[in-house]
């Protein structure tokens, strides 16, 4: 949080637009709890559609993004702003064990880098972002990550309206 609050301070002094690549405490927003809920939705739709028109790798992105605004809709709900994923991973872990959302661990761990979860939502979206892979020609992984991100927006819905 004190690199955030850094950040915000020097572009206010430079006369800059203010972002950060930290978190910051703020009063909860639900508008944008659920703008970040309809760019989320906008994604999972996404997912589909780059795979229809030839562009499956990029339906892994779609899913990766989809479930992080998931993520920053409900930072935006108990009046947080992050601008990075470490900092946001590591606020739903905070809300779960403090019992303010009910989030099963296995959309966190979907969002985590670790050398060994090849199945991780991040480590798919490095791969066929960064690789050259033009398709993804395992279904099921599609089928599973649809699976995933659909019931993410429905858990963040009832985290955010509730």
């Amino acid at each position: 949080m004190n690199k955030a609050k850094k950040e915000v301070e020097e572009c206010k002094k430079l006369n800059k637009r203010l972002k950060h690549r930290g978190l910051l405490k703020s009063n909860p927003n639900l508008e944008e709890a659920r703008k970040h809920l309809a760019k989320a939705e906008h994604n999972f739709s996404g997912i589909t559609k780059f795979k229809q028109i030839g562009f499956s790798d990029w339906s892994m992105s779609a899913g990766f993004y989809c479930i992080y605004h998931c993520f920053l809709a409900i930072a935006s709900k108990f009046g947080y702003d992050s601008g990075n994923q470490t900092c946001t991973i590591s606020l739903m872990k905070y809300l779960k064990e403090k019992n303010k959302i009910n989030l099963d661990k296995k959309f966190i761990e979907l969002l985590e880098y670790e050398e060994l979860n090849e199945d991780s939502v991040i480590d798919m979206r490095e791969d066929y972002t960064y690789g050259v892979q033009i398709s993804v020609k395992d279904e099921a992984k599609l089928d599973e990550l649809k699976k995933m991100c659909k019931e993410m927006v429905d858990v963040t819905k009832e985290i955010i309206y509730s």
